[in-house]
């Protein structure tokens, strides 16, 4: 089977749970990669776990777009983009108990005071990763702002149902771009994660 002329999927109708079915070709596992970015992590997991369907999640267009034309070069059939705000996705589109693990790597982390309402992390929405991931799934965290690596900590210990285990270390390859650029500038990643119990 071919991969389809774009990896950029559009439900028909955005206030129903996604199909699953209808993104990926092969039932298997899911994960989500919120906020891919320039794709760098989604693309070697891709690569390398064959076996699983991830979906890349970002709000911009022109990077899914680049995304878009990488995975069509490596003909990827278990690599799909959605263009949506997380917590949209994850409240509305996610069905109950559908996905086996979520990569949350460097969200925006707001730091004024003044704008802490913005940040993607909340209780509320760590009780809506809860609810849509199956038993044993995992949710995965990392952020190069220590104020906000505590803050995220202490929305997960909130939220009922989610035990705290080591982080999951990954290789140079799976690093978002994000990443690099903050271990070259000699800044220290904070990872935590979570695991539905």
């Amino acid at each position: 089977m071919q991969p389809a002329e774009t990896a950029i999927y559009s439900p028909s109708d955005w206030l129903k749970p996604l199909d699953w079915c209808a993104i990926f070709a092969t039932e298997q596992p899911i994960e989500v990669d919120i906020g891919c970015g320039k794709g760098s992590f989604l693309l070697h997991s891709a690569q390398a776990h064959p076996d699983v369907n991830f979906l890349g999640v970002d709000r911009l267009l022109r990077r899914l777009r680049k995304v878009d034309k990488k995975i069509q070069r490596l003909s990827l059939r278990n690599a799909r983009l959605l263009r949506v705000e997380a917590s949209y996705l994850v409240r509305y589109l996610v069905s109950g108990t559908s996905v086996s693990a979520y990569h949350i790597y460097f969200p925006d982390p707001w730091p004024k005071r003044r704008h802490h309402q913005r940040r993607l992390m909340s209780m509320a929405f760590c009780a809506d990763l809860l609810r849509t991931l199956r038993d044993g799934g995992v949710v995965n965290c990392a952020t190069d702002y220590e104020e906000y690596f505590h803050w995220i900590q202490d929305e997960f210990r909130k939220t009922p149902g989610f035990v705290e285990f080591k982080p999951e270390v990954l290789t140079e390859d799976a690093h978002t771009d994000f990443e690099r650029e903050f271990l070259a500038a000699g800044k220290q990643i904070h990872r935590s994660r979570w695991i539905k119990g």
